[in-house]
């Protein structure tokens, strides 16, 4: 299948968008494109609560304002400063997730707040958490305004963890999401090889070169198929952000205690 670059670092500036028969424009440094959702049990069923929150219209936005490069860094000393030295999955990603506390280790995964909890004080600041907060604040933000979505009713999903390079579709697989974000931390090319985001549409595939500060976010759904390619050398750093219209997935907010 052939592959097009949908977005790449400014050096290489030939990399534009080329949509046949989907509608697409740049907004306020962002680019987006709007495709059709998908019918049947794709999504959660409507019920009233989800009115405007479920999508409507769907597509897939990649911006790099929302997130500065300075914030993008701080993110990722934080994140690295002891996970990979104390964890790491076997032959899988190594996952950090801050909001539940979800650390790799091996074949499982631990809670950091309850097995390393006399010193997540000595790694972690409420000044850290703040960030973090504010930074998924402000994506939920470019969520809600590029889909028209209610922002009372989209809140944090709980996640699961998997091999993060087989071909899926975030709504199956997962469940909870409704709307998908990726932050990156790292650059491709310069800090790791491989690793690209790769939109497995039906006439090619379409790829999202990560940039540390560089947000990529889509609906969740089969008009969205995706995979990461493996990361040849290097590391890559992303965060992974989901979102989710029904409240019984939702997740509270992070704190520090």
């Amino acid at each position: 299948m052939e592959r097009e670059k949908i977005y790449c670092p400014e050096a290489n500036c030939s990399c534009l968008w080329s949509f046949k028969f989907l509608q697409e424009f740049l907004l306020n440094s962002s680019k987006w494109h709007m495709n059709r959702c998908q019918n049947g049990t794709v999504y959660t069923v409507e019920y009233d609560w989800m009115y405007s929150c479920t999508p409507t219209k769907c597509g897939r936005a990649i911006s790099d304002s929302v997130v500065t490069l300075e914030e993008a860094q701080k993110l990722r000393r934080y994140t690295s400063k002891w996970s990979l030295s104390l964890a790491g999955s076997d032959g899988g990603a190594s996952i950090l997730d801050l909001h539940s506390g979800a650390l790799s280790m091996g074949k499982q995964f631990v809670n950091i707040y309850r097995y390393f909890k006399n010193e997540i004080r000595d790694v972690f600041t409420e000044e850290d958490f703040e960030l973090y907060r504010d930074v998924r604040s402000r994506i939920q933000k470019a969520i809600t305004e590029t889909f028209g979505l209610d922002t009372k009713r989209i809140t944090s999903a709980k996640t699961t963890h998997d091999e993060y390079w087989h071909p899926h579709i975030d709504k199956e697989t997962y469940g909870s999401f409704d709307y998908t974000s990726l932050l990156y931390l790292s650059d491709y090319g310069l800090e790791f090889g491989g690793g690209c985001f790769v939109f497995m549409d039906p006439s090619s595939n379409r790829t999202v070169e990560p940039r540390a500060g560089r947000l990529s976010f889509f609906s969740s759904g089969s008009e969205n198929l995706h995979h990461v390619e493996k990361v040849t050398w290097g590391t890559r750093y992303a965060i992974t952000l989901s979102f989710t219209c029904d409240p019984h997935y939702a997740i509270d907010n992070l704190f520090l205690l």
